[in-house]
């Protein structure tokens, strides 16, 4: 079933990328293994959103609230609980799923701006929530010094456990949006009523994506705990929806792979612009103008694009 579902050439170059991310952290500085783990972390996050937004359509402006609900379980049941540690990693995600469900059945009711605008609402208050339950969740100042296990600890074993878990990720959301959910979902983003016309529960299978869309970035958030072993309400602040919809947009939100390019670009940028100039913002606003008006299908989609049509040429001149 696999092989259907991508070419043989693809596979290859996969594979091929994955052997290179194995060596990395025995060839480049630290600091660069930290960046791509991070990069990784984000872009996970990222693929997470353009689930529900670029192939569900809906409108999840404040998806990085289920980021930080992720991180703050597994901070939370690390620090003051007596679980074992890999329950608390498994179980953190699906802390971030249940904040998905109740949020998505507020939300679910209601469409496009409103959907956005009570759901910004709702995220706004668990960031209040998180910013000043100083007793709970440490206020401000949030939560330091994690005890994350050996095996995880340190910035090469942690980018190996990001990377497995990135992989195992992106592997399962290829599968979901290649399954019947995934394919009716993005039915639903093009033509709802039609959807609804032929019997498909369209409500039911949006808020189904708003809760897998939900536990992945909540996955992302136990990553980001893994590497940084911190926590802070910032995680839960709207600003941090805003970067990972930006990224969607620079790599492309009708792709697959688009918000990993996107993730990068914006964590690139931010980093090796960020060094020698305090308006980094300004520049990656010029880039995303240019973008807008010259690649609105995003870095990823132009090149997937242009492949397409020159496949379809070549058929053409095969024929």
């Amino acid at each position: 079933m696999f092989k259907g579902m991508i070419h043989k050439k693809t596979a290859l170059a996969l594979v091929a990328i994955l052997l290179v991310m194995l060596i990395l952290p025995h060839m480049i500085p630290r600091f660069y293994v930290y960046l791509i783990a991070s990069i990784l972390v984000m872009a996970l996050l990222a693929m997470s959103l353009n689930l529900v937004v670029g192939f569900g359509g809906l409108f999840q402006f404040h998806h990085g609230v289920f980021f930080g609900v992720g991180a703050y379980a597994v901070a939370l049941l690390l620090t003051k609980t007596t679980l074992p540690k890999w329950i608390c990693f498994i179980s953190a995600p699906f802390v971030a799923a249940l904040a998905g469900l109740i949020i998505g059945l507020i939300c679910i009711r209601l469409s496009k701006l409103y959907f956005a605008m009570i759901q910004i609402s709702l995220g706004s208050l668990l960031w209040a929530l998180a910013f000043r339950w100083y007793g709970f969740t440490g206020g401000d100042d949030g939560i330091h010094g994690i005890p994350i296990p050996s095996a995880m600890s340190g910035v090469s074993n942690s980018y190996y456990f990001i990377l497995i878990i990135f992989v195992l990720c992106i592997i399962a959301l290829f599968f979901i949006l290649k399954s019947p959910f995934g394919s009716t979902l993005q039915a639903a983003r093009d033509n709802a009523q039609r959807c609804e016309a032929i019997g498909v529960f369209v409500k039911r299978h949006q808020l189904f994506g708003i809760i897998i869309a939900s536990f992945f970035a909540g996955v992302a958030g136990v990553l980001f705990v893994v590497l940084e072993g911190s926590v802070f309400p910032d995680l839960l602040f709207w600003v941090l929806s805003l970067e990972i919809l930006i990224m969607c947009l620079l790599g492309g939100w009708f792709t697959f792979a688009g918000p990993i390019i996107g993730a990068a670009l914006m964590l690139s940028l931010r980093t090796f612009i960020g060094i020698h100039t305090e308006y980094w913002t300004l520049i990656l606003g010029i880039i995303l103008a240019l973008l807008i008006f010259f690649l609105p299908q995003g870095v990823w989609g132009y090149f997937q694009e242009k492949w397409t049509l020159r496949k379809e040429a070549v058929a053409e001149r095969g024929q």
